[in-house]
């Protein structure tokens, strides 16, 4: 139906002075739900204009009154825009001579309802002071530092800086000796003689370089590094997977074109198509004439997963610097110590657990040799007793295989000789302290000296005793000659400046390293799944898209990577679509044509 001009000005002066007697009285403004018709009559009775029909007929009113006449059928989004510009009679000065433009939609769609704040803000449609107030303020203020947060957070040079910068403080934690005493960084970095003419000391002791990796240099910078990639992750990676969840359709042959790949289908028919691609392993969507697929979805998820494992290894490893503990100890062969006494905590969020009270008791230290003599493993064989005596756990441990109890890991690290046990002229047995010499070059050999007569005299000599490990003791007299070579345990006596000597024993010591690391676990499953996700992030993400143009089908589609094997991939799917015989061409057109109408 065609609408003059003259009615369309008829119906926006209608509608204006209606409303303009809805502001000026008051009694006016709130409708009953309209179980009698005496609004209408009002309004009609001002407006002759305009005919009773037309109030049933134009849902613009629906916000005055509402009500619906149409029932559910008024839900349709059926819209018919128009825009008229006139000038309104109006007592307002500042509309006065102005064109005001005014847009009519008229829609069978419900409009919103109004509110007494409606229509107080003038006829010329300003913004409420409540909008306003929301843009602004706190709120305001705190969603945009929050957004331009995000946004230097999430920027790719800084995450690459941050890789950088602690790559380059771990370097450094390597080279500089961590977990000395200040005065070993006193006499190897002093001040008059500085590295690269300024690092000196006090850079260590003031940055914590002599711990660098609980400093708090370094822990900024991961945690630094950790915002970035959360950053990134909520602003790139998931709405990223939310848009590839998406069933994207496209509507218009001239998008699909636009694709990486396209290609046309003529005499095709949309349903083979995503037949095939579900052969292929396609998610495959239709609605109507038009198609999407994807696959790979996996590929999409990757990068979130290689951003989670990355922070599992960079809290695990902080946990293991600031949480942990550590100590070394040699036992000799025969005693024993309490585990709390060893340990020593590493940073502050180190706290002891209830196996710092163990008791570990070192039953016997061993070792075995290649045929040159050389030592190829020590043992020791640990006991491990609760505060009441009791043992609960006992384990000969070695290089590379520990104990763990409770938390605690025990290390084999080292050996030394602590004693040599003899007999002087059938006396003793007497026990002989083993002291390390200082030899070139990475040998053991230890030593132990027998004073023959006056020990009070200031010259006073004896019997010297070497040894380079548990199996043979060689002997000089006080004058310094070799006399002979005993091995523990073989009970034959060799007689040096008239006494008879025998080696009953040589007791070992084990070099024991302790540690407590509670972030182990978290940075093991954080390389496992760094792992299996990078291998995942390799899949190909590819999105297809289709549109039955008539009886030709328009087909598209682009793939976040394996760029050159896609198109490649798509032709050798394309050439399996059938062609559709003249027979059955005009069917499919009119099923089209039919589901088009509906």
């Amino acid at each position: 139906m065609e609408i003059s001009s003259i009615w369309i000005k008829k119906l926006v002066w209608s509608l204006w002075v209606t409303r303009r007697e809805l502001i000026t009285n008051p009694q006016h403004r709130v409708f009953p739900k309209f179980g009698s018709m005496k609004a209408f009559s009002a309004i009609n009775s001002t407006n002759s204009c305009l005919p009773n029909t037309h109030f049933l007929k134009v849902p613009i009113f629906h916000p005055f009154f509402r009500f619906n006449p149409f029932g559910h059928a008024a839900n349709r989004a059926h819209k018919l825009p128009f825009t008229i510009s006139c000038k309104l009679k109006s007592s307002d000065v500042e509309n006065k001579g102005k064109s005001v433009s005014q847009k009519i939609i008229l829609s069978e769609a419900s409009s919103p309802l109004l509110t007494e704040d409606d229509g107080t803000n003038g006829d010329t449609g300003d913004v409420p002071q409540s909008s306003k107030k929301k843009k602004g303020g706190p709120f305001g203020l705190l969603n945009m530092l929050r957004r331009k947060t995000l946004q230097i957070l999430s920027s790719l040079p800084l995450a690459i800086a941050d890789m950088f910068a602690a790559a380059a403080l771990m370097a450094l934690g390597t080279i500089i000796e961590q977990g000395e005493a200040p005065d070993f960084y006193f006499q190897k970095y002093p001040e008059d003689d500085p590295v690269f003419g300024f690092f000196t000391w006090r850079w260590i002791l003031a940055l914590g370089f002599d711990h660098m990796f609980s400093s708090p240099v370094f822990l900024g910078v991961l945690a630094l590094l950790g915002a970035s990639l959360l950053a990134c992750t909520y602003t790139t990676q998931l709405p990223l997977i939310t848009v590839s969840r998406r069933w994207s359709f496209l509507h218009s042959a001239e998008a699909i074109r636009k694709q990486e790949f396209s290609e046309s289908l003529p005499r095709s028919s949309i349903q083979d198509v995503g037949t095939l691609l579900m052969g292929s392993g396609y998610e495959v969507f239709l609605k109507g004439p038009s198609l999407y697929a994807f696959k790979g979805l996996a590929g999409r998820l990757a990068p979130v997963g290689v951003h989670i494992a990355l922070l599992l290894v960079m809290a695990g490893g902080t946990v293991s610097a600031a949480g942990s503990f550590r100590g070394s100890v040699t036992v000799p062969q025969g005693l024993n110590f309490v585990v709390g006494d060893v340990l020593v905590p590493s940073g502050f969020l180190s706290s002891p657990t209830e196996a710092f009270n163990t008791e570990i008791h070192v039953n016997r230290f061993y070792m075995d040799y290649y045929e040159s003599g050389e030592v190829s493993q020590f043992y020791t064989d640990l006991s491990l007793r609760n505060m009441d005596g009791k043992e609960v756990m006992r384990k000969t441990i070695s290089v590379n295989d520990p104990l763990r109890y409770g938390g605690i890991t025990i290390y084999q690290t080292d050996w030394s000789i602590s004693a040599l046990q003899i007999l002087k002229d059938n006396e003793g047995p007497y026990n002989l302290a083993m002291a390390p010499l200082q030899i070139n070059g990475d040998k053991k050999l230890f030593g132990t000296f027998l004073p023959v007569g006056d020990i009070n005299s200031p010259d006073v000599k004896g019997i010297s005793m070497l040894a380079r490990d548990l199996q043979s003791i060689v002997l000089y007299d006080k004058e310094g000659k070799f006399v002979g070579v005993r091995r523990p345990n073989s009970k034959l006596p060799i007689n040096i400046d008239g006494s008879d000597i025998v080696i009953v024993d040589a007791i070992g010591s084990s070099g024991l390293d302790l540690k407590t690391d509670p972030g182990v676990p978290v940075v093991y499953a954080g390389f496992g799944a760094l792992m299996i996700t990078t291998c995942i992030s390799y899949l190909s993400h590819s999105q297809i898209w289709a549109l039955q143009d008539g009886t030709t089908v328009v087909i598209g589609g682009k793939t976040n990577r394996a760029k050159m094997e896609f198109p490649e991939e798509m032709n050798l799917l394309l050439d399996k679509v059938p062609e559709i015989v003249e027979s059955t061409l005009s069917k499919q057109a009119d099923s089209i044509s039919g589901s088009l109408m509906d």
